[in-house]
This record gives structure tokens, sequence and C-alpha cells, in this order.
């Protein structure tokens, strides 16, 4: 949903308390330092984990992060943080924003 489709009501709501778009609309947030490490905010749970590829799913659609030795370093309610050698991250069925 983007924020000419919001409603309307969230779209003041954000306006008013000033907060950012992806905590209004529940938007992911995607951070890659390096190719060491890939933080998101926002997420829905792991699809799959493996060594070579590890799937997030979001409100959005799904992060699929490929590489080499990966391992989730850290995962709480609403973040992950990813650590190995990072080769590419892909967003799936991701919904047009």
């Amino acid at each position: 949903m983007s924020r000419d489709k919001a409603p309307g009501w969230v779209d003041r709501l954000g306006d008013l308390f000033e907060l950012p778009q992806e905590i209004v609309l529940n938007l992911p947030q995607i951070a890659l330092v390096g190719n060491d490490y890939f933080r998101i905010e926002n997420h829905r749970g792991i699809i799959e984990y493996r060594p070579d590829l590890i799937r997030i799913n979001t409100a959005r659609g799904e992060v699929a992060v490929r590489g080499q030795k990966l391992q989730i370093r850290a995962i709480i309610t609403e973040e992950i943080v990813i650590s190995g050698k990072i080769s590419a991250f892909e967003l799936t069925d991701w919904e047009a924003f």
C-alpha cells in the first residue's frame, strides 16, 4: 500500500506525530554493511535457513539473502541480523509502494 493509497487516518496520524513512513506503514527497513552484515527490521519470521540462503517474510513480501557461511547473529521480535559472506539479496513477491 503506497502512502498515496494509505487510509487517510494512517497518513494523518503519521504526519501528526511526525513518524517515519516505515513505522506507520509497517515497512521493512534493510541495512547492508559491506558484504559482511545484513540487518532487517519489521520482519515476520524466517521462511528458510541454510548456510547459503536465508529467506525472511515481511509485510511487503519475501527477502532472500544469498551468500556463504550465512549465520543468524541475532533475532528479536522486530529485527534479524545476518553475518557471513553476503553476495546478494533479493526482494520476491514484493508489493509496490
